[in-house]
């Protein structure tokens, strides 16, 4: 039996179903039951009928998940898989911009740790942020974690007034924008397609700024045959799958989260067959007022 066949077989028995985000390995998004970016799965994670959630992706995913439902197992296949920027703001700093702004939105990342969701108003990702940020009635908007993605959503609603942190992700932010130039000289018919997580000189030269998702469906639907990608690399393969027409050209530097690839099919079956692994949130004040901005954010996106 191989692994995949095991994986299979287990996935059955327990009532499992698998969620992989992508940029994990392509063989484990190959057994994946539905591979999406963060909102996608935050969605999807509701709607399963199935006992046990086995979420291939970083720690804030398996978060999420469980927030979301409370009354089902998620297993995660790594629990030392982390997000960098998930931790990068303070609570000082959302308390001092309450205090000074009147009408103040804390929006979060959905790239972001519960307990720094419990100090928020309302979740986003990079699919809905500028959607739901424009949903809010607040004039103020303090943006956390990630400062280039603020920037991005701050420049399409100009009417609201932005208040940055420093956040970044370190895949994204350290991306350099010369490699993106090389190529882009080496295939000047290319069309550029980055995530709004870049940095600015990225951005600049992008044909399109989007979400994981928004990318490849950019990708999938263009005319185009040649494409260059800034973002993380474990998104290739679900590019290739849309189109095994196309060429797909990323930075020398490749751009690659270590934490994303260190989930593999091994330990997809012991989470399976073992329960290990399992992610727990504990019941109380903080963990509510995260689900809180998870639902605010489902809800406001339907609008």
């Amino acid at each position: 039996m191989t692994k995949q066949e095991e994986i299979q077989k287990l996935k059955k028995e327990k009532d499992a179903v698998i969620l992989t985000h992508y940029y994990v390995r392509p063989e484990v998004q190959e057994i994946a039951d539905y591979i999406g970016d963060s909102y996608f799965l935050s969605k999807k994670a509701v709607d399963m009928p199935h006992k046990i959630l086995v979420f291939c992706g970083v720690s804030f995913m398996g978060e999420s998940a469980k927030l979301l439902n409370p009354a089902k197992t998620v297993l995660m296949p790594d629990g030392k898989a982390d997000c960098p920027m998930a931790h990068m703001v303070t609570k000082e700093t959302v308390q001092k911009a309450r205090e000074r702004y009147e009408d103040l939105a804390v929006v979060c990342y959905i790239n972001s740790t519960a307990e720094i969701k419990s100090w928020s108003d309302v979740s986003v990702t990079s699919a809905n942020a500028v959607q739901i940020v424009k949903n809010l009635p607040n004039k103020n908007i303090l943006f956390i974690p990630d400062k280039n993605l603020a920037h991005f959503v701050a420049e399409k609603i100009p009417e609201k007034n932005f208040i940055y942190n420093e956040g970044y992700c370190p895949v994204h932010e350290h991306m350099k924008a010369a490699e993106i130039r090389e190529l882009k000289e080496q295939y000047p018919t290319a069309r550029v397609l980055v995530h709004p997580e870049c940095n600015s000189e990225v951005l600049a030269l992008a044909d399109y700024i989007g979400s994981t998702s928004g990318i490849i469906d950019y990708a999938a639907n263009s005319p185009e045959t040649m494409f260059i990608i800034g973002t993380e690399s474990g998104v290739r393969y679900a590019l290739q799958q849309a189109r095994r027409d196309a060429l797909f050209f990323f930075p020398g530097t490749e751009p690659v989260c270590e934490d994303m690839k260190r989930i593999t099919l091994d330990q997809i079956i012991d989470v399976l067959k073992n329960g290990s692994s399992e992610m727990k949130m504990e019941d109380g004040q903080a963990n509510a007022a995260a689900r809180r901005t998870l639902e605010r954010m489902l809800e406001l996106a339907q609008r």
